[in-house]
């Protein structure tokens, strides 16, 4: 069995590389749509932005590269949708050539992050909220793409947290 996708090495670097406000936009693409999310500049809460409907390759990633331009994106955080197991299967495959060619049409920078169940944990969240069917189908992929993304964001507060000087006192943040 191949070593487990590493997630986190790639992420430590872009947020050593990030100025200290800058955007990043999440993306969850799937087979129908693409679910679009932002951060604040201080890199703290994804918020679900939008779902592209998805046509053809090259007219869905104009429509999300004028997005992401436009939220003024330092990077994107695509979801990965391992399997269970945490092997790669064909919709990873799909999701790697995805964002290839997103880059080739001059994307920002492209990290990964794993967003497997994060569909079926938004779903769940908006039955325990009691939403209808019919708008848990038009929100689903956009709040995906914000809990792949808060998922990103607090993996990269917990560096700067931990690499933080203690406080004057002495005290750790």
């Amino acid at each position: 069995m191949a070593a487990p996708f590493d997630f986190q090495t790639p992420l430590i670097a872009l947020a050593a590389s990030l100025p200290r406000f800058a955007r990043l936009v999440g993306v969850d693409p799937g087979t129908k749509t693409i679910g679009v999310a932002v951060s604040d500049v201080e890199r703290r809460i994804a918020s679900p932005v939008e779902t592209i409907r998805r046509v053809k390759f090259t007219p869905d990633a104009e429509k999300l590269l004028a997005l992401v331009k436009k939220l003024e994106a330092a990077a994107l955080i695509v979801g990965l949708p391992l399997n269970m197991d945490g092997t790669e299967g064909p919709r990873v495959q799909a999701t790697r050539a995805f964002a290839r060619n997103l880059e080739k049409m001059g994307a920002p920078p492209i990290y990964f992050w794993d967003e497997r169940l994060s569909t079926a944990a938004v779903t769940r969240s908006l039955i325990e909220q009691d939403a209808s069917r019919a708008k848990r189908a038009d929100v689903v992929d956009r709040m995906a793409a914000a809990y792949i993304l808060q998922g990103a964001l607090d993996f990269m507060s917990g560096l700067a947290k931990r690499s933080a000087p203690p406080d004057a006192d002495g005290a750790d943040r």
